[in-house]
């Protein structure tokens, strides 16, 4: 049966459209745009605009960025008629959502640095408000996605740039469907499929998506209600399916009782924009008087602060103090902020209720974060007595069930006892299905395992209850010698990193000398931070499943946490070694210096300047690190303490990072099984966790033989005829790379069980680059290649231990090898510098040097010096070349390229134009020479300074 194409997937799409009440209008140009928004104004405002007036209308809409034009979009507009009178208009209907125009366009083609031609547009009151992008079944729907990101860079902010209006991004190869917001910095990570109310999938754009998702009215309410306009990064955000549906079941409970409800999604899925929104959104309701969001750290207080306060600029203030929380209730400050503990002295201490007092019977709405932690107190008991109209939500990604409830004074309490029903639940499964959140690699470290794996260090840790045995130092030694050997196959070369826990400050304190002995005997060059305070049940004995949350960072007071001194003075010493690391001076002498030592861990592990973060408790519940892939565990964690453990390492970040990395050194396999039965049930163990490495092993030698069927040999790649077979080459050894990016974490991973050779591999990785350089040098050419919106995703080749200074060390190793083994070792070098993306650009000066430089050095040690002086020198004549032959100003082009490396974004054409001396180009030259200049640019600093270290 043939495939369906392009254009009768386009015209299907298109009719379903127009039955659900779209208007089809041809709109081939910019021009027949223009008409049709002013016609579409008119009718929506019921006016009319004249000509001079309508020029207004388009100087209002021209102005600003994406994300200004968004805020442009959805705020009433003003204008002075001709005649002097005022009149005041919209673009769109944001409160009743419904009340719009709308219509259906295809093929608008638009021109800008190049002519492109956009397939299906949905046009609101005549603006383009959501852009569908189509490729033929069998196609990657990434294609559609990286076609869309070269529209944004070639077209859509063109002419009168009414493009920069799509809020909306829909692709679709037919079967497969997703949608994303208007941010041209997002990955393709960020894009989301949409579902129904039971998680199931509507991935058919003509059989599901469509009738459900593009409705009029569904995608105005998304427009209107459900896209965040993010202030901090000046980005717009959409919300996935299941973030929508929860919001809507806490809207619909406010409005129509006065019922509690609990929302479960899964830890990693967004929870912080879904109780945000829902809160922005019920404070909007005249019927409630306030809604107060409540967190159990004061951490938490703050990040959820600025978390709010970057989805909508000065929408909470914080609140320092209960004297603060108090004045807020007191004041029409709509939505607050705080944690559980200032709430409760709010409430219950004598010198507040005054003020407290004329609150009780107002309508006020409680949203608890992290409902699973905080609410199994005397405090939920006191907040429900004390307010006679309050309605509580909480929000959880493992919920307390009977199976995994502690027992306090109060008994035992489920979620389900404190909050009523759950209102929508989006599981761990669900998320790793969506791609939302990654799979964990669990490997169990200890001689319980078979003796044929690499995971057999011998040690004592199945079950055993010998407090002595399990704390010994020997056992430490072996772990700390198994971490440092194995953590960069973890973290890929350190590409991310780690958090180590343990059973309890005494054993961390073990834990930490001895990383700290190796380091200082010259064993590891690890950064290793750590923090800890007092808890009362340290061991957890029962295991409970609860993570108890440290003194320290939960109190207001400034008292000092109840540490043994013995305890404080190892922990100021740590701080001392995290001063010396970092130059910073922390301290435990007070609450707010140690506060702000606990920010500074978390602001550097999430920027990647800490390699193991080692703790008892903290930081496992609640901290997002995207980077953060692996933890390594001593301690007996089980149920939700497990899961919320376990999910510091599953967030998304690039292709590079596959799986959550789980290092466990006891017996965790019948706990874990047990945690994830109880959050989704007994089948989702195959789901959430990764295969046994063997299946890899047998997925990569079939992904080999398919690679063979395009490209048999290394040399055969030269010969692909067509665009079309490169393209089936590079998917072939794409996936080829995938899994051995996924197999290089697992202890047991050896090239000999692969079909694949590792120099085969090198050598087919060479030319897939080969291929991606050709890509690169051919985009600026007006024929569009078919290969442009592949993803070569060259994070799977990156490597940073392979760098200029890796390379130097090599050529030391040439330079004292005997004649006959020099010039095997020089092909080596290069073959080297041709498989490395971050090399390519600086392979023809590696070999230069190789050639004329390296015979004439005497001493091996002065080769890093040698290798300097000519790269300066190579450096200082490019640099002449490029302004003589460019004629540039030297000074300003300098200039540009120091602003270029600080500024890490691509300098302008403008820009470039302006550091020609003398007569500027003609407008019909302008685009060539300006692109050109970029490219010279672009290529001088991807050759001479990024990643040069020398």
């Amino acid at each position: 049966m043939p495939t369906e194409s392009e254009q009768i997937l386009e015209n299907k799409l298109v009719q379903q459209l127009q039955s659900l009440g779209y208007s089809k209008v041809s709109v081939p140009n910019e021009e027949a745009l223009l008409a049709n928004l002013k016609v579409q104004l008119e009718k929506h405002n019921g006016v009319t605009f004249s000509a001079d007036e309508f020029k207004k209308v388009i100087n209002i809409l021209s102005k600003g960025s994406v994300f200004e034009k968004a805020k442009t979009l959805r705020e009433k507009q003003h204008l002075i008629r001709d005649n002097g009178d005022n009149l005041y208009f919209e673009f769109l209907n944001t409160e009743h959502w419904c009340q719009n125009l709308y219509q259906v366009t295809q093929q608008v083609t638009i021109e800008g640095s190049y002519k492109n031609r956009y397939d299906v547009t949905l046009l609101v009151n005549g603006l383009p408000l959501v852009q569908i992008e189509l490729k033929r079944r069998g196609l990657e729907m990434k294609e559609a996605f990286n076609q869309v990101n070269r529209y944004q860079r070639h077209s859509f902010g063109s002419n009168s740039a009414l493009f920069q209006y799509v809020q909306i991004f829909v692709i679709s190869n037919g079967v497969n469907t997703k949608y994303y917001a208007n941010n041209r910095y997002q990955s393709f990570k960020q894009t989301f499929y949409w579902s129904d109310k039971s998680n199931n999938r509507l991935t058919n754009i003509l059989n599901g998506f469509t009738s459900e998702f593009l409705e009029p009215c569904h995608v105005s309410k998304m427009i209107c209600k459900y896209i965040v306009l993010n202030e901090t990064n000046k980005i717009l955000m959409v919300l996935r399916p299941y973030q929508f549906y929860a919001v809507e079941a806490m809207i619909d409970k406010v409005k129509n009782s006065n019922h509690n409800g609990y929302i479960w999604h899964t830890t990693g899925s967004g929870k912080t924009l879904t109780s945000f929104k829902a809160s922005q959104i019920i404070t909007q309701m005249p019927q409630v008087k306030k809604v107060v969001f409540v967190v159990d750290r004061k951490d938490l207080d703050y990040q959820t602060t600025k978390e709010f306060n970057s989805f909508s600029k000065g929408s909470i203030g914080g609140t320092d103090n209960t004297k603060a929380l108090v004045k807020q209730f007191e004041d029409d400050t709509k939505l607050i902020v705080t944690t559980i503990q200032k709430l409760n002295t709010a409430i219950s201490k004598k010198r507040y209720l005054e003020k407290m007092k004329p609150l009780q019977n107002e309508r006020i709405v409680f949203i608890f974060d992290e409902c699973h932690r905080s609410q199994f107190g005397d405090t939920h008991n006191r907040i429900k007595d004390f307010f006679d109209n309050h309605q509580m939500f909480g929000f959880t990604g493992t919920p307390i069930f009977a199976d995994n409830a502690a027992k306090n004074d109060l008994g035992k309490r489920t979620t389900k006892d404190l909050f009523g029903e759950c209102l929508h639940k989006y599981v761990i499964t669900d998320a790793i299905k969506d791609e939302n959140v990654l799979k964990f690699a669990v490997e169990y470290v200890g001689n319980f395992k078979r003796k044929d794996t690499a995971t057999e260090i011998d040690i004592e840790v199945e079950d055993i209850d010998r407090k002595e045995l399990m704390e010994s130092t020997d056992r430490v030694e072996k772990i700390v010698d198994y971490i440092i050997a194995n953590h960069n196959r973890k973290t890929h070369s350190r590409e991310f990193t780690a958090m180590f826990c343990v059973s309890s400050t005494d054993m961390l304190v073990k834990y930490y000398d001895s990383f700290k002995r190796k380091k200082d005997n010259g064993e590891h060059n690890l950064k290793v931070a750590t923090i800890f305070s007092y808890v009362a049940n340290e061991e957890d004995a029962d295991a409970t499943g609860f993570i108890p949350e440290e003194v320290s960072v939960v109190e207001e007071s400034p008292a000092l946490y109840g540490l043994h001194q013995h305890k404080r003075d190892k922990l100021e010493s740590y701080i001392g070694d995290y001063n010396k690391m970092y130059g910073t001076n922390f301290s435990t002498k007070d609450s707010q210096s140690f506060y702000n030592y606990y920010n500074d861990i978390s602001k550097k592990v999430k920027e990647k300047k800490i390699d193991i973060l080692l703790v008892v408790n903290m930081f496992l519940t609640g901290f997002d690190s995207p980077p953060l892939n692996t933890l390594y565990v001593d301690k007996n964690l089980r149920f939700h303490g497990l899961i919320q453990a376990y999910s510091r390492t599953n967030r998304i970040l690039n292709e590079q990072k596959s799986q959550g990395e789980i290092v466990v050194f006891r017996n965790l396999k019948k706990a874990t099984d047990e945690a994830i039965t109880l959050f989704s049930n007994k089948d989702a163990i195959e789901v959430i966790i990764m295969e046994p490495y063997e299946d890899y092993v047998a997925k990569s030698n079939d992904a080999f033989k398919k690679l063979l069927e395009v490209a048999p040999t290394v040399d055969s790649v030269n010969d692909l005829v067509s665009e079309e077979d490169e393209l089936e080459f590079i998917k072939a050894f794409r996936e080829v790379m995938r899994l051995k990016n996924t197999m290089g974490s697992f202890a047991d991973f050896d090239w000999e069980d692969l079909m694949i050779e590792e120099q085969i591999f090198n050598d087919y990785r060479s030319k897939y680059l080969d291929l991606h350089d050709k890509v690169k040098e051919d985009h600026g050419k007006q024929k569009v290649s078919i290969l442009e919106d592949v993803d070569f995703e060259l994070e799977l080749i990156h490597r940073d231990e392979i760098n200029v200074t890796y390379i130097l060390k090599l050529l030391a190793e040439i330079k004292d090898t005997s004649e006959s083994e020099k010039q095997k070792k020089k092909k080596e070098v290069v073959d080297l510098i041709a498989g490395e993306a971050n090399l390519r650009s600086k392979r023809l000066l590696i070999e230069k040097f190789i050639e004329e430089n390296l015979p004439l050095v005497i001493e091996t040690e002065t080769i890093p010096q040698e290798f300097e002086k000519f790269w300066s020198e190579e450096q200082r004549k490019a640099f002449d070349q490029l302004v003589e032959k460019e004629n540039l100003d030297k000074d300003k082009t300098k200039r540009l390229i120091e602003n270029y490396l600080f500024a890490e974004r691509e300098p302008l054409r403008d820009e470039l134009l302006a550091l020609i001396n003398g007569k500027q180009p003609s407008v019909l030259k302008r685009k060539e020479i300006g692109d050109r200049l970029n490219k010279k640019v672009v290529n001088f600093v991807e050759t001479f300074i990024n990643g040069v270290e020398i």
